[in-house]
């Protein structure tokens, strides 16, 4: 059995824009809803005594991304969960890592450049070539790119790699861990 978790980021912002209601959504759809799923799949690995689980995250984790206060602080519960779980179920057979995906040309990502390009007042176009310009290889990822890291870790190729996480940023990331 494979279980990939992912939940559609928390509203962009800084700490005075978020009330008690963000948190509590945010916290909800970014911990709970991969807490539900990683709950309800772990009983048939255990009893198959196979399994895979990725949560896919953000680069947040490593490193926080201006202006995503929620994502920030809340994402790397996701991947302290993973860590911690990734010891309990390992003689079980099962593995679990987080992926943190970088910039990646999604429909979300659209969303976030067109908040900055207007609080800016520039184009798309140009906060894209920002942010851009900060990735070593001068591109955000294409989605089929983080695709195949979570094909790769739930593979047989991957059976000895757990409690990881990886990042697929273009080499955005700037730290050594």
């Amino acid at each position: 059995d494979i279980l990939v978790t992912n939940a559609g980021g928390p509203p962009a912002g800084f700490f005075e824009d978020i009330d008690d209601e963000s948190w509590a959504l945010g916290f909800e759809r970014t911990m709970m809803s991969a807490i539900r799923l990683i709950r309800a799949a772990l009983p048939h690995m255990r009893e198959k005594k196979w399994g895979r689980i990725v949560a896919i995250t953000s680069i947040s984790v490593k490193q926080p991304i201006p202006g995503l206060l929620l994502s920030n602080a809340l994402r790397p519960g996701v991947v302290g969960m993973a860590k911690s779980l990734a010891d309990e179920v390992a003689l079980d057979g099962i593995t679990i890592n987080a992926v943190c995906p970088g910039w990646t040309a999604t429909e979300r990502v659209d969303e976030i450049l067109q908040a900055r390009a207007e609080s800016r007042g520039i184009s798309k176009q140009e906060a894209a070539a920002e942010i851009e310009q900060s990735i070593p290889m001068r591109r955000m990822a294409k989605p089929e790119e983080l695709a195949a890291m979570v094909t790769f870790l739930c593979s047989a190729r991957a059976s000895y790699i757990t409690g990881t996480t990886i990042q697929v940023d273009g080499g955005a990331f700037r730290g050594l861990m």
